[in-house]
C-alpha cells in the first residue's frame, strides 16, 4: 500500500533541510524563500527491527520494508490561496497527500531569515491552515451549484429517491463543512471530513481536513538530552496538539547524522545523549497516524513487510500481496512473530499449536506472518 506525507511550512523553517536527511538526497536547501519549486519526492523505508529478527531466522536472502513516500512541498506564505509565491501550484501538490506534517521552527537563529521577520510556530501554523481553508472554500464555491442541480435532477426523475437521499446527504455534509470553513474552526473541519468518508462520501474531501502531525524543528542544544521539554516554542505545540501529534526534530542534526557512515552515526547519536534519531520517529509516526499496521510473509528467498489499514480482513491483505491471492482465497496459516521470536522456528510453533488456520472473516493483526492458502 502507498503512502504519501508531504512536509509542509513556510520558507525557511527547515523543510528541505529535513527532506536531504529523510531521504540521503541533494535537494537544495539555500537560506531564500522558493528554494523548492516542485515537489521533491523521495521513498523511505519504515524502520521495524522485527523484520531483521524474522530475516535471521528465516535466512531470508532479501529483506523487502514497508516503505512511506515523503513529498518536499514549496513554502507556503500568506495569500497562497490567491497565488502569491505560486501558492496555486503549493496547493495543489498538497492535495495530493495522505498526510501533512507541518514543519514548524521552534529555533532562534539571526542568520536565517524568517519569511515574515517574526517567528512563532502557533502563527505560522495558522497562516498555512487559513490558506489551505481559503482555497478549500474557492473550490466549495465552485461545487455549490452543481450539487443543487445534481439533486434537483434526480428529484425530477421517477424512482429516485434513494439518490435523492444520498445526495442531499452528502450535500448537508457539504454545508457543515462550509460554516466550519468560514469560521476558521479546523477541529470541526476535520470531524466532519472524518465523518463524511466513513458514511462513504469521498468527494467531502477538504484539504484542511486532511490528517496532520507537528514537527518542531529545535536547535541542536536542545535537541541533545532533550532539552527541547523546556524550550518554550515547543512546550507551546504540546499545550496546543498533544504529545501524540508534536514530533520534536532537528533538521541540522539530522542532516550531519545522514552524511556519515552507520557506525559513526551510531556514535554521534549516543554522545548527544539521543535515544531515538528525530527522523525515525517522523516516519514511525507518519505511518501510524494513517491507521496502517503491518504483516509479514518469510521464506529463504526474502522477508517481505506489507502495510494495510487497521481492521483489514485476511482476504484483502493477501490482495496486496497480489490480486489472485485475494480471488482464489481459501485459507490461511497464521500465527503473531512474537511467537516466532519466542520459539525461534515454525516447527516449533507447530509442535507447541500456535500456528492456526484462518478463514475470510479473519482481521489481520499487526505482527502477523501469514501463509495464503489459494486456488485460481
Amino acid at each position: 500500500m502507498a503512502i504519501q506525507a508531504g512536509l509542509v511550512g513556510l520558507p525557511n523553517v527547515g523543510k528541505s533541510t529535513l527532506f536531504n536527511a529523510l531521504t540521503k538526497s541533494s535537494v537544495p536547501a539555500e537560506n531564500y524563500p522558493f528554494c523548492t519549486i516542485d515537489p521533491h519526492l523521495a521513498i523511505t523505508e519504515v524502520p521495524d527491527p522485527r523484520l531483521d529478527k524474522l530475516m535471521e531466522i528465516f535466512k531470508s536472502g532479501k529483506k523487502l520494508p514497508v516503505t512511506v513516500k515523503f513529498v518536499d512541498i514549496a513554502g507556503l506564505v500568506k495569500g497562497a490561496s490567491k497565488g502569491e509565491g505560486l501558492g496555486n501550484q503549493f496547493l495543489s501538490h498538497i492535495a495530493e497527500v495522505d498526510l501533512i506534517l507541518h514543519v514548524l521552527r521552534c529555533f532562534d537563529d539571526k542568520n536565517i531569515v524568517h519569511v515574515n521577520n517574526n517567528f512563532d510556530p502557533i502563527d505560522d501554523f495558522e497562516v498555512i491552515c487559513a490558506e489551505l481553508m481559503l482555497k478549500d472554500l474557492e473550490n466549495m464555491d465552485k461545487r455549490e451549484d452543481k450539487f443543487i442541480k445534481s439533486i434537483k435532477s434526480a428529484k425530477v426523475k421517477a424512482g429516485n429517491s434513494q439518490e435523492v437521499e444520498k445526495l442531499e446527504k452528502e450535500y448537508e455534509y457539504f454545508k457543515k463543512l462550509k460554516i466550519a470553513l468560514n469560521e476558521g474552526n479546523l477541529e470541526e473541519i476535520q470531524k466532519i471530513t472524518v465523518a463524511a468518508k466513513a458514511d462513504g462520501f469521498s468527494s467531502i474531501s477538504p484539504v484542511s481536513g486532511k490528517n496532520f502531525l507537528i514537527i518542531a524543528n529545535v536547535s541542536e542544544d536542545d535537541f541533545s538530552n532533550k532539552n527541547y521539554e523546556n524550550n518554550p516554542l515547543y512546550k507551546k505545540l504540546i499545550t496546543r496538539f498533544g504529545e501524540e501529534k508534536v514530533i520534536a526534530v532537528s533538521a541540522k542534526i539530522e542532516s550531519e547524522i545522514a552524511q556519515l557512515p552507520q557506525e559513526e552515526a551510531a556514535e554521534f547519536i549516543e554522545s548527544l545523549g539521543i535515544v531515538e534519531s528525530g527522523l525515525s520517529n517522523i516516519i514511525k509516526k507518519s505511518y501510524n497516524a494513517l491507521g496502517l499496521i503491518t504483516f509479514f510473509t518469510c521464506g529463504p528467498k526474502e522477508a517481505h513487510a506489507w502495510s494495510i489499514v487497521k481492521g483489514t480482513k485476511v482476504p484483502q491483505a493477501a490482495g496486496e500481496i497480489h490480486s489472485d491471492l485475494e480471488r482464489g482465497f481459501i485459507c490461511a496459516e497464521v500465527y503473531n512473530c512474537e511467537d516466532i521470536f519466542k520459539s525461534g522456528s515454525e516447527q516449533k510453533l507447530k509442535a507447541e499449536g500456535k500456528l492456526r488456520t484462518e478463514g475470510k472473516t479473519y482481521i489481520v493483526q499487526d505482527g502477523d506472518l501469514l501463509n495464503i492458502k489459494f486456488n485460481v
